[in-house]
């Protein structure tokens, strides 16, 4: 191995521990270490199960699967140079196979794809899959007979399963026996991680003329706020019990990333939007929402910063002008009143509803929103940012009752809540006026 993996990647892969965990850093090269790891036991250790390898998704399997196919060329390569020996044979998208028979699978994010199959498990991002506790207990009897349960992830909130895991490993005297390994950004940059970076970007990069200490800063600077980047880079989880919606319900309720999440809508559903509208300091954000069924599903958002009004209101139009669009909600609180008016007066108020934030009326905008996630009954894209942003959002008890609030962020002051808050809400008003008549505007080539 040498000089080729850093010191904490090769703490990980001369670590033969049953159970083995790492809280991480992103973006440090543990999925890609991990696969060569997989490839050299099956190589070299004479592996006698196949390999099964679960990320947050299919995709991020698949491309786990592809790194163990470039490390297998390069082993396969030197055994032909020295003893003619061939070590892997056939492989397709989601499968490597080896010489002596053994393979290496990539499985779908689903705990049940885990079920029946022995041999070494690969849970990579595991706080990110929606339900980590079922799939521990169905991956971990795959072990039984031989293999190893590697387990590999950042942190998704304090109240997710891996973190307990941690904190139980840590702290409750670890009755499962599993070998803790921790590795923040700081780690891998004082351990050489810089330096790889540099190698594989091209020398016009602006990361190419920093040291540690001006990258950490890039990094943390390009975070949502400082609880995204404690999680994210530093292993540090979010505070899900502040939090008015945790990590947890909203992991539930993301798409994976090869859905096509802005794929055509259906010609039998309405659309809602929400608007939640900033100029400045604050971000403008669209957040639209096709009703299938009981269930919301993501369409589009889009979010402005330091742009005209008048081009914000362009795209404002561009929403209002879908023909199934039934109802937007538009925050008319300060900058946002003339855009709500304007709505109002072209595309009529049965259509076009302003509202004022209040601590009253972000309590009713607040709770069927959090409601949605608890009931698994809305659908948003599995984004880091547009999840940060829902986190920011904490409930405090006061003298005049419940208050809610998010501290302002270079990206932002939870305006992606607001404007996915206020998209429900009109789903809402939009199902109690359902038998409304619209507004007919032939003279714009739509009929509403």
């Amino acid at each position: 191995m040498g000089p080729f993996f850093l010191p904490y990647q090769r703490a990980w892969i001369t670590d033969r521990s049953r159970i083995k965990l790492m809280e991480k850093s992103r973006q440090i090269g543990m999925s890609w270490t991990t696969s060569y790891e997989l490839v050299r036991r099956h190589c070299v250790s004479s592996e006698k199960y196949d390999s099964w390898v679960s990320s947050r998704d299919e995709l991020q399997a698949k491309l786990f699967i592809g790194d163990c196919k470039k490390f297998a060329s390069i082993l396969n390569t030197a055994a032909e140079e020295c003893s003619g020996e061939t070590l892997f044979g056939a492989s397709d998208s989601h499968s490597l196979e080896f010489s002596n028979g053994t393979r290496i699978w990539s499985l779908s994010s689903n705990p049940d794809a885990q079920a029946g199959k022995r041999g070494t498990r690969v849970l990579d991002e595991f706080a990110l899959h929606p339900d980590p506790a079922r799939l521990y207990a169905i991956a971990y009897p795959g072990i039984t007979w031989g293999g190893s349960l590697q387990i590999l992830s950042t942190h998704r909130g304090n109240e997710n399963f891996f973190n307990k895991l941690v904190e139980e490993i840590r702290y409750g005297g670890n009755p499962k026996k599993i070998s803790l390994h921790r590795v923040t950004l700081q780690d891998a940059l004082e351990q050489g991680l810089l330096k790889k970076l540099k190698e594989s970007l091209p020398a016009e990069h602006e990361v190419s003329q920093m040291d540690e200490a001006a990258y950490f800063d890039y990094v943390r600077n390009s975070c949502v706020d400082e609880e995204s980047f404690l999680q994210e880079y530093m292993c540090v989880p979010s505070d899900d019990k502040s939090a008015f919606i945790s990590y947890d319900d909203m992991q539930r309720c993301a798409y994976a990333p090869e859905d096509d999440w802005k794929r055509f809508f259906s010609e039998d559903n309405f659309l809602y939007l929400g608007v939640d509208v900033g100029r400045t300091r604050d971000f403008t954000v669209f957040w639209l929402l096709e009703s299938c069924g009981d269930v919301l599903f993501t369409r589009d958002v889009k979010t402005f910063q330091d742009v005209p009004f008048s081009e914000q209101e362009t795209v404002l139009h561009s929403y209002l002008r879908l023909p199934r669009l039934r109802r937007a909600a538009i925050d008319e609180s300060g900058l946002g009143r003339q855009f709500a008016e304007r709505a109002a007066e072209r595309y009529g108020t049965g259509r076009i509803e302003g509202v004022s934030f209040s601590q009253r009326i972000k309590e009713e905008l607040a709770y069927p929103l959090r409601t949605h996630f608890e009931n698994a009954t809305v659908r948003i894209p599995n984004d880091m940012d547009i999840m940060a942003d829902l986190h920011s959002v904490r409930k405090e008890s006061s003298q005049g009752g419940v208050r809610f609030r998010a501290e302002r962020s270079p990206d932002g002051h939870a305006d992606r809540f607001w404007a996915l808050a206020l998209a429900v809400y009109s789903a809402r008003g939009g199902r109690r006026n359902s038998g409304m008549e619209l507004v007919s505007r032939r003279n714009e080539g739509f009929v509403w």
